[in-house]
């Protein structure tokens, strides 16, 4: 197996850019283009647990005003192969100072790159924060 094989490491590497733009605009129909439409597609959230493509979808439309505002501070993606990558991002939220993360596993399929499984969480405590 070839780890961060350089055309899957760019490849995947504007896919999370461009997953990053919808996600700070709500471009909710993005949104649902990034993830993979699979009933076997998961996405645990800060205060929700999403199993399937149709509960992801249904959730970005339901959310009022989408994601809170955030700043990237770190960026880490392994391509293993040509197919799959792992994605983990460390933001804070802008509005509370709040650090977080983002783990993502993308498989590449014949629509192109997808998120097949996702994870975002909230660090707790005031030593977790960083501006």
């Amino acid at each position: 197996m070839m780890i961060n094989d350089p055309d899957a490491l760019a490849q995947v590497r504007l896919a999370v850019d461009a997953y990053e733009d919808a996600l700070m605009n709500n471009d909710v129909e993005a949104l649902d283009g990034f993830f993979w439409n699979s009933p076997h597609t998961v996405r645990f959230g800060v205060a929700e647990n999403l199993y399937g493509f149709a509960e992801i979808a249904a959730f970005r439309v339901g959310r009022q005003g989408g994601s809170p505002p955030r700043r990237r501070v770190r960026t880490e993606i392994v391509a293993f192969g040509p197919d799959v990558a792992v994605a983990n991002v460390e933001f804070v939220r802008t509005d509370t100072g709040k650090n977080g993360r983002q783990s993502q596993i993308w498989v590449k399929t014949d629509d192109g790159w997808k998120v097949a499984s996702a994870h975002v969480s909230l660090r707790q405590g005031e030593a977790d924060q960083r501006g």
